[in-house]
């Protein structure tokens, strides 16, 4: 059999899904089932007068109806998993329902239950609520000023953390030759999956257990959040995530619709059902980004960075979700150094409560607020001290030699090769020729522009004991059944819990190269925590990185047992026996051989085994990793913009990215186009808008401008390959690559291509309307001085 791992096979799972044989949550459906309709709060902030449900219950199919009032006594507050170190983090009450006083727009206050879904939405419509109407505050910023509009009364100035690390810079910028300063504002993205967020729960008395499914990224986690909120043991709590239809973060999160239904379904002992409207989705799922950013970098007049700073008040919204409170700080703001040897940085972000949707991880997480930063930062560095921003690379980019290396903040770069990304992006892009062009266009009234993010993420999350040092209330260890049967054919059972990465051919690519089995004969399984050992789901590209790992070392046991079987069958010692593709043969006699089916069929047979040995054939490991991963690479954006109408058009975009050992080729470039698109959506097209008093003004399609496919060019896409030292199969790390360089490199270009009309920056998203102003508030002239 030849090499699986770096062939581009097809998606293994898109046979069922592409033919519509798929099972989402949204489709389970079990007799007697019940329908739930949540009532939201119109008021960003707003103390509740009343809520009378007395008219829903004499709404035809209403079942029963429920306010904060029945809960409060029966369930816990929803937690945040995740408290950052020396931070003094003041806690969020967040009941499933509101009790006294509703916080965002969108806050639930009353679930109805009907027999179907339209009667449950007829009988939200009969709720009766009376608020009392209060002020709002949703800038993170201003939040944070005297006198502003409490989230939690017992909150001061709305801070819920401040969090600092890095050594004291002062002195540095007291003696820098150039010290550059920006604010930037990182917008609020809505994660919008394809699918929205649902769940199902039924209760059994009879054993007095709650199974639920649920859309989600980490069946386990929720389990064990939702032990603890329900007060339902985790033995007796099945959490389920079947065919889940995207994430991007967004699925993270332990939300209160999932415990207002399992609650109710226990309270009226029958099946009952919740799914997300689209404006529900905008409302009430979490959002991300958010951060208001005063960035300074210190330098000197040749090139050479020697600090950054940072402060940041990230707006965490108005309770801190399950991984909030990690995304501004551990992820954030131990990397803003970038890939650059900045011998010193320092960070300090203020975690923020405002009248809005509560923010967490999305797609990248912490990771393109902090790259975005350092790469706008470089460029405007490079304009200050009139060097080209390419050469301001080349100076500070840590070097192929100086790995592993330890940045700023204590974290170890596994391995990297900066310069040689780079290089393969410019033999892909002609920057002389390009730099010609630009400057004949200008000459014609016509600008161009190029932008360049060389960046380096973290990701592959663990070692556990890290994941405890920094405030993480859980493990980041994974775990791996590979049970092969005694036709050889094989299971894998895994921790991780892929929805729409493509892991079950992954894994399976992983299986069929290690024990030689083709790749059709392997089944995945995942999502059910009735199956599988305790997991921690998949986020932070920790899937193939951890999980993978895990499932190697399981193969490994597997091999090992086999190998000992095939040795007493073959009767020579088990020194004496090589595998390949497959097949245990004697060292220097390969005729005398037997198949790893053979050796399969054997252990489940157990007519003759070695001494000792139990029969059947599988392993179980868990993979605790020994650090981080970090893959990198250079990303290039070429954009025009028209004066006249301050439209961005996208030309051409090359990415270079290294992700270690690549498994499945098709399925990383992909992650990667996904990626880019998020990422570039972000700097030109999305973004969310609150008015004063916290209504959403872009809460559907109509208002927020998701990017459409016709909007970007072909990508060009290419790789390097240095492996991870330290995992096991030498893997970095996709998922968030292209949405955490893509962002920087548009407006690099959108900035370049500007540059002419004195433009050094400006906020996201870079619409026509707000470039065109940019560039009418110039005069509409050129600076000639910056054209040449």
């Amino acid at each position: 059999m030849a090499d699986v791992i770096g062939s581009a096979l097809k998606r293994h799972e898109d046979v069922r899904l592409i033919r519509g044989k798929g099972q989402y949550t949204d489709d389970i459906k079990l007799p007697g089932m019940l329908y739930a309709g949540i009532v939201r709060s119109p008021h960003a902030h707003a103390r509740l007068v009343k809520v009378d449900v007395s008219r829903a219950l004499k709404m035809p199919g209403v079942v029963a109806a429920f306010t904060g009032a029945d809960l409060k006594d029966e369930v816990g507050f929803i937690p945040t998993a995740w408290i950052p170190p020396d931070s003094e983090m003041k806690m969020t009450p967040h009941p499933a329902l509101a009790v006294d006083m509703v916080r965002y727009q969108g806050d639930g206050v009353a679930v109805v239950i009907a027999q179907t879904p339209a009667q449950a939405r007829d009988g939200v419509d009969a709720v009766e609520v009376e608020y009392e109407s209060l002020p709002a505050v949703t800038n993170p910023f201003a939040a944070a000023q005297e006198g502003a509009p409490l989230v939690h009364e017992d909150i001061a100035g709305n801070v819920a953390f401040h969090w600092k690390v890095g050594g004291d810079v002062e002195e540095i910028f007291n003696r820098a030759e150039v010290v550059v300063r920006q604010e930037f504002r990182q917008q609020r993205l809505v994660p919008n999956a394809m699918e929205p967020r649902s769940a199902v729960a039924q209760w059994n008395p009879a054993t007095e257990e709650l199974t639920l499914w649920a859309t989600t990224q980490n069946p386990h986690i929720h389990r064990l959040l939702m032990s603890g909120i329900l007060g339902i043991p985790e033995h007796k709590l099945r959490v389920v995530a079947i065919d889940v239809g995207g994430a991007f973060g967004s699925k993270i999160s332990c939300y209160p619709d999932e415990i207002i239904v399992s609650w109710a379904a226990r309270r009226l002992n029958r099946p009952v059902k919740w799914t997300e409207t689209r404006t529900e989705n905008f409302t009430v799922t979490s959002h991300g980004r958010d951060h208001v950013q005063e960035v300074a970098l210190a330098g000197t007049k040749d090139g050479r960075i020697e600090a950054i700073r940072v402060k940041t008040y990230a707006n965490l919204g108005a309770y801190l979700s399950t991984a909030a409170p990690g995304v501004p700080t551990i992820l954030f703001g131990l990397i803003v150094n970038g890939a650059y040897a900045i011998p010193q940085a320092s960070a300090e972000v203020y975690g923020m409560l405002t009248h809005t949707t509560p923010v967490d991880a999305y797609r990248g997480a912490g990771r393109p607020e902090a790259t975005f930063l350092v790469e706008r930062m470089v460029d405007l560095y490079a304009h200050a001290i009139n060097k080209d921003p390419l050469e301001v690379r080349n100076i500070n980019l840590i070097p192929a030699e100086a790995f592993p290396y330890t940045n700023p903040f204590g974290l170890q770069y596994d391995s990297g090769n900066y310069q040689g990304a780079l290089a393969k992006a410019l033999e892909i892009v002609d920057y002389a020729a390009f730099r010609r062009e630009q400057e004949n266009l200008r000459q014609q009234g016509k600008y161009i522009g190029i932008g360049f993010s060389t960046y380096v993420e973290m990701c592959g999350l663990g070692p556990s004991e890290v994941a405890g040092a920094v405030g993480f209330q859980g493990g980041l260890w994974e775990s791996a059944t590979v049970r092969v049967h005694p036709t050889g054919k094989v299971t894998v059972f895994t921790g991780a819990s892929p929805h729409g990465q493509g892991e079950e051919t992954t894994f399976a690519q992983i299986v069929a190269q290690e024990l030689g089995v083709p790749p059709e004969d392997i089944e995945v399984v995942h999502g059910d925590t009735s199956k599988i050992a305790m997991g921690w789901g998949t986020y932070g590209s920790r899937t193939t990185v951890v999980g993978g790992a895990a499932i190697h070392l399981a193969d490994q046991k597997v091999i090992a047992k086999a190998r000992k079987i095939a040795a007493h069958k073959l009767e020579v010692g088990e020194d004496d026996v090589e595998f390949e593709q497959g097949i245990f043969s004697v060292k220097g006699l390969p005729a005398r051989a037997v198949t790893f089916q053979e050796a399969a069929l054997d252990a489940y047979l157990a007519w003759s085994l070695p001494a000792g040995m139990e029969p059947a054939l599988e392993g179980t490991a868990f993979y605790n990793p020994e650090n981080f991963t970090y893959p990198f690479g250079t990303h290039i954006a070429i954009v025009s913009v028209d004066p006249d109408t301050g439209d961005v058009e996208l030309m051409r975009y090359v990415a270079v990215d290294d992700v270690g050992v690549v498994i499945n080729p098709m399925l990383v470039e992909g992650q990667i186009h996904g990626g880019l698109v998020q990422g570039i959506g972000q700097a030109l097209y999305e973004g969310v808008e609150y008015d004063t008093n916290g209504q959403l003004m872009t809460g559907s399609f109509l208002d927020y401008a998701m990017p459409k496919a016709r909007f970007f060019p072909k990508f060009e896409t290419a790789h390097t390959t240095t492996p991870s030292p330290h995992n096991p199969l030498g893997v970095k790390g996709v998922g968030e690559t292209g949405a955490i360089a893509s962002t920087p490199a548009v407006v690099n270009a959108v900035m370049d291509a500007l540059a002419p009309f004195g433009i050094q920056d400006l906020p996201m998203p870079l619409t026509p309307r707000k470039v065109w102003q940019a560039i009418a508030s110039k005069g509409g002239h050129m600076h000639v001085h910056d054209a040449i």
